[in-house]
């Protein structure tokens, strides 16, 4: 017997089924990185200045005339069932007992575990897209909850753009569109390894722990255009990154060796990046990093809703 909700399902217009879409789905850094502390569920208490930036993959949903989800990847490890694409799908799937097949095929360019949260961003992207493509019935809110059962880190995505998150990650609170001039281009090295974000954490020392404060600050500077300085930019996971990875390491003094003024990790890592003013200053680092052998990556912050960012 057919319920409701596959009833209204498999009413859904001929228009939205016949659909292909195509969407991106963008990479982040983390510009602060506070760990206050270890919480009683296993998780740790976080402040975290999030932005993304216009690096991206891209989606292609299609349906499929079977009740399953299929995914496919030009990263061939990544096409499984355990990717938080299928993931996702399923979790809105099931919460509203539909039975309408999905064929994703995903094309990587972000690099994986590297603390650019780009299967966050993969997974956001799915649950917004499938949403508006299918004009489900769930508000933000829904979609939060799913989100937040899925990763820390998802919820940031739904919206995107400048954030203070804080809880695990999941407590989202956006910021206004307000970014330095002298910080318009950033460069990104991805060092040729991978860091288990778990194992990170694990090994923080209580002297790695801060009280939110360089998150705070930095937030205020942003919000009253004023002065953000490199040395603001803290991230509580740096140091035990660049003392357990000697990989991470040597790539941030070479990345301070090509004219990077200053190097920050992003998120866990192994990612780094620099900020430039100038195309032609954040070009030459990129050339010389590149003639090193490195993956390197050029890109610019990006606003929520492809609205426009206030630089100043």
């Amino acid at each position: 017997m057919r319920t409701p909700e596959m009833t209204r399902d498999d009413h859904a217009s001929s228009e939205a089924i016949n659909k292909v879409r195509f969407v991106r789905s963008y990479a982040k850094i983390n510009l602060t990185l506070d760990v206050l502390g270890k919480r009683p569920d296993g998780y740790h208490e976080l402040a975290t200045i999030m932005q993304t930036i216009d690096l991206y993959d891209t989606l292609c949903f299609s349906i499929l005339d079977e009740d399953r989800v299929s995914m496919v990847c030009n990263r061939p490890e990544l096409s499984n069932e355990h990717n938080l694409v299928v993931r996702a799908a399923q979790a809105i799937r099931q919460k509203l007992g539909l039975i309408r097949g999905l064929a994703i095929e995903l094309n990587k360019r972000i690099p994986v575990a590297a603390g650019l949260g780009g299967g966050s961003s993969n997974a956001a992207a799915t649950l917004l897209a499938l949403q508006h493509w299918w004009q489900l019935p769930l508000s933000m809110h829904d979609l939060w909850e799913i989100a937040s059962s899925l990763g820390s880190d998802i919820p940031f995505f739904l919206t995107g753009g400048l954030a203070l998150c804080e809880g695990r990650g999941e407590q989202i609170t956006p910021l206004a569109a307000h970014w330095p001039a002298p910080m318009r281009w950033l460069v990104l090295l991805k060092p040729a390894i991978s860091v288990s974000t778990a194992t990170v954490f694990r090994q923080l020392t209580a002297s790695d722990y801060s009280n939110g404060s360089w998150s705070r600050a930095a937030e205020t500077a942003l919000q009253t255009r004023s002065a953000l300085h490199p040395d603001d930019l803290y991230n509580s996971l740096e140091r035990g990154v660049l003392e357990q990875y000697p990989e991470v390491a040597q790539a941030h003094t070479d990345m301070l060796q090509a004219g990077a003024s200053f190097v920050r990790l992003s998120g866990s890592g192994p990612t780094l990046f620099s900020t430039f003013a100038t195309l032609p200053a954040a070009t030459r680092v990129q050339q010389h990093l590149q003639a090193r052998g490195y993956e390197v990556y050029l890109t610019r912050p990006i606003a929520a809703n492809n609205s426009e960012i206030s630089f100043f």
